[in-house]
């Protein structure tokens, strides 16, 4: 898995941008609001929110932990990539898009046709 691989899944969700932010973090947002974000360089390395509820198992699972600095918000980062297959990966960003989408202003969300 690499960044390609993920930039590739991140920008079939609708109105997804990239950015790339603290020298070499690929950032994919919806309305400027990050939901998925992996290194450009270095080990493998993908960051992702979860449902509050899955945040503990998630982060636990083997080749997973809680993310650096934004664990508070139940974003967990996978730090294997051999521990997640892409069509589970998928899942878990566009999970991630969900979550995330679905905290942007109503009106927002239906400018953007997300409601």
């Amino acid at each position: 898995m690499t960044a390609e691989d993920i930039r590739a899944i991140s920008k079939k969700l609708p109105h997804t941008t990239e950015d790339v932010k603290w020298g070499a973090d690929l950032c994919f947002c919806v309305a400027a609001k990050m939901y998925c974000v992996t290194g450009l360089s270095g080990p493998f390395g993908v960051s992702f929110k979860v449902p509050d509820e899955d945040f503990e198992e998630v982060s636990t699972r083997k080749g997973f932990k809680p993310a650096d600095y934004v664990a508070r918000y139940k974003w967990v980062t996978v730090t294997e990539a051999s521990a997640i297959s892409r069509k589970e990966l998928e899942s878990f960003i566009r999970t991630s898009y969900e979550l995330v989408s679905a905290k942007l202003p109503k009106k927002l969300r239906r400018e953007l046709g997300l409601v």
